[in-house]
């Protein structure tokens, strides 16, 4: 019998690990982040989504609704290290709060779906860790359900997000039979009793030859890729399990290789080993830079001055509460911090150890911690907070662009006022949420990354306000891009009106950009020779020029897809500034764009549904109405003979999708979703 202390006392902060859950939805993250609590001795009770008791899923619409929607930070301690967990959303309406988490987090914990393998949502996250460079290990999760295989999650993990994964279990039994697994790195058999046990023994015989061969293979693969390793391959044509546990730590900082573990969270099989490898593979703050533009502090020294950067701000019933990461100094209670995006100084009241809905006040914090603070009052995500005598800015995470529009208007004309505030409270708190005022119609605006995360921001708005919303028919968020420009457009803009008068007088080119992806791109570029335009007026004719491609001629939507090309001018020597050409581009422009021909372009969708096969028809036909392109169709998930088809449809078609699909397919029928650009619009009428 193994058996693991979780009192021992956390030693310094090379025995931090903050790390991120992150899996598409249904996956299991929330099960394995409630397993592990459990098993470390945070909690006491297992927590289960299916009976909305989990601790992570605590707000009442992820309980109603059985899915993650707010990233939850947690921490528990296993063999002497604090472990700061952030369980992470796996829709893809809530993929700004992955973004967000995955900036402050050191490692992260990739679940996967022994049947389904790699999802859309799985490679959306993946992708975003990429982005920020956090080194990953994979849980292939469900290994005891009907159709489950860990080799074959294994080899779509390879095809598809492309890293080398090295799998370092092999499942003993299958299905409902699985039972535990061979850890190929330290030759031993872990299995799972019923009740959770875990025992230690040698590997089953019958298991014996199929562990050597797949730890030779994974010896080869690893000194294959480690320098160090494959010195002691050469050596002794083997490696011993500390060399091999070196080795996959290196190659999983570097990202050059994915570790991948085995087990089912549901009937807590794995979750101890899981633990074992985030400890042993994953960094701690130490090993993390910190990039702040042109300055980097290299560690996470509680002596360097405080360095710490907001991620997540939410209001609770014990005050408005800032989640920060430090990266270098100590935070105090009462201490003074600079917010390096306002210049402002705050005061930090209190200091909060979060356990998602559960708070344990702290006089201090120490570089690598994950708290919660009170006290900033004007401190958004992405803010920067510092010493205020070394002030310094950390890059922020960038929110995704909003591509879903909601009319909102109070139910009683009474709420109006609530009804305000409480969205403006809502867009702070959420950033990747957008309120906007319709400057003709006086119409309040709500936009957001999909039709589910609009669903949730209103929901929020009648739970937490008390205000009825009602809500208007969703718009999409389309673009105007050009089709056929126009040579040697001149525009002259002189006014006089009493003093120094405005004169600015300019010949541009207006023409499609040859080459840039549908609703992405502006170009501007200049040839005047001879000085006859000054370099600071053509910076203003750019400037100009981007303020006129806010609202184009077809419907006031943004213009995309450009090239401007600054041709000739003339100047006036008194009345002529940046302020004239500046605002002869933008007249221009607009004027330009109404003379060339432009057309509309609406957003698309990557949908993959996976329906019954026997529903598959009606599917195709409903995807067809929609003005689906249907990109492929493959066999389902393993488990019951279904079907999987990959589509692209424009994003309007969607709005009610999910109870169409549940009609056509008697609520068997699932799909989830993923922006996919944008591509030109029917003409009206069509």
């Amino acid at each position: 019998m193994r058996t693991h202390t979780t009192t021992t006392a956390v030693t310094g902060i090379a025995a931090v690990r903050n790390l991120g859950i992150l899996a598409h939805v249904d996956a299991g993250k929330t099960t394995v982040t409630e397993r592990i609590l459990y098993l470390t001795g945070a909690t006491h009770k297992r927590g289960e989504v299916h009976d909305g008791t989990t601790v992570t899923d605590f707000d009442p619409q992820e309980r109603d609704r059985g899915i993650t929607i707010f990233a939850a930070a947690v921490s528990c301690t296993w063999a002497g290290h604090r472990i700061n967990l952030i369980d992470t959303p796996g829709h893809v309406d809530f993929a700004d709060e992955v973004e967000r988490s995955l900036r402050v987090l050191d490692g992260a914990v990739a679940v996967f779906d022994a049947v389904a393998g790699v999802e859309p949502q799985s490679e959306s996250v993946w992708r975003q860790a990429d982005h920020h460079g956090v080194p990953r290990i994979a849980f292939v999760n469900k290994l005891d359900r009907a159709g489950a295989d860990l080799d074959a999650a294994v080899a779509s993990i390879r095809e598809r997000l492309h890293p080398r994964p090295l799998a370092v279990h092999l499942p003993i039994g299958a299905e409902d039979a699985f039972t535990g697994v061979v850890d190929l790195v330290h030759r031993r058999a872990l299995t799972w009793s019923d009740d959770g046990t875990l025992t230690e023994g040698p590997v089953p015989d019958h298991l014996a030859a199929e562990t050597a061969a797949r730890r030779r293979t994974l010896e080869e693969t690893v000194a294959e890729l480690d320098p160090r390793a494959l010195e002691e391959f050469c050596t002794h044509a083997t490696l011993t399990p500390a060399t091999l546990t070196a080795a996959l730590r290196e190659l999983t900082r570097t990202g050059e290789a994915v570790v991948v573990l085995a087990g089912a969270a549901y009937r807590n099989r794995g979750i101890e080993p899981l633990l074992d490898a985030a400890v042993a593979y994953l960094p701690s703050p130490l090993e993390t830079p910190t990039s702040a533009g042109e300055q980097t502090r290299h560690r996470a020294d509680p002596q360097l001055p405080l360095t710490a950067l907001a991620f997540k701000v939410t209001a609770a019933p014990t005050g408005r509460l800032t989640y920060l990461r430090l990266y270098t100094g100590t935070l105090r209670k009462g201490d003074t911090v600079l917010d390096a995006a306002t210049g402002r100084t705050e005061r930090i009241a209190r200091i909060l150890r979060v356990q998602a809905d559960r708070h344990t006040e702290t006089d201090h914090a120490l570089a690598g911690d994950i708290v919660a603070v009170i006290g900033p009052r004007t401190a958004r995500a992405g803010t920067t907070l510092c010493d205020p005598d070394h002030p310094i800015r950390l890059e922020a995470p960038v929110s995704a662009e909003p591509v879903v529009t909601v009319a909102v208007e109070a139910r009683r004309t009474a709420d109006t006022g609530k009804l305000a505030a409480a969205l403006a409270k809502l867009t702070e708190e959420d950033p990747s949420l957008r309120l906007a005022t319709d400057p003709e119609t006086g119409q309040r605006t709500l936009s957001g990354l999909g039709e589910l995360h609009l669903e949730v921001a209103v929901e929020r708005v009648r739970r937490d306000a008390g205000v009825e919303a009602v809500v208007g028919a969703p718009q999409v968020a389309l673009r105007e891009a050009l089709v056929e420009g126009v040579t040697g457009f001149t525009y002259r803009h002189a006014k006089q009106d009493g003093g120094a008068g405005q004169f600015a007088h300019i010949v541009f080119d207006l023409a499609p950009l040859a080459d840039a992806p549908a609703g992405e791109g502006f170009v501007f570029a200049s040839t005047v020779t001879g000085g006859r335009v000054p370099r600071e007026y053509v910076q203003a004719v750019e400037a100009g020029c981007r303020d006129a491609l806010a609202e184009g001629p077809l419907g006031g939507h943004p213009v995309t897809g450009l090239a401007v090309t600054l041709t000739d001018g003339l100047t006036h020597p008194k009345d002529s500034s940046e302020l004239a050409f500046r605002t002869a581009a933008r007249l221009g422009l607009r004027e330009a764009l109404r003379a060339a021909r432009l057309h509309l372009l609406e957003p698309l969708a990557e949908v993959t549904v996976t329906v019954p096969e026997d529903a598959l028809g009606a599917v195709l036909g409903d995807l067809a109405a929609r003005r689906g392109q249907i990109q492929g169709t493959g066999g389902g998930d393993g488990g019951g003979g279904g079907a999987r088809v990959s589509a692209l449809v424009p994003l309007a078609e969607l709005f009610g999708y999910a109870g169409r699909l549940r009609s056509r397919t008697q609520g068997r029928g699932t799909f989830t979703t993923r922006p996919a650009g944008y591509a030109p619009a029917p003409a009206p009428g069509r």
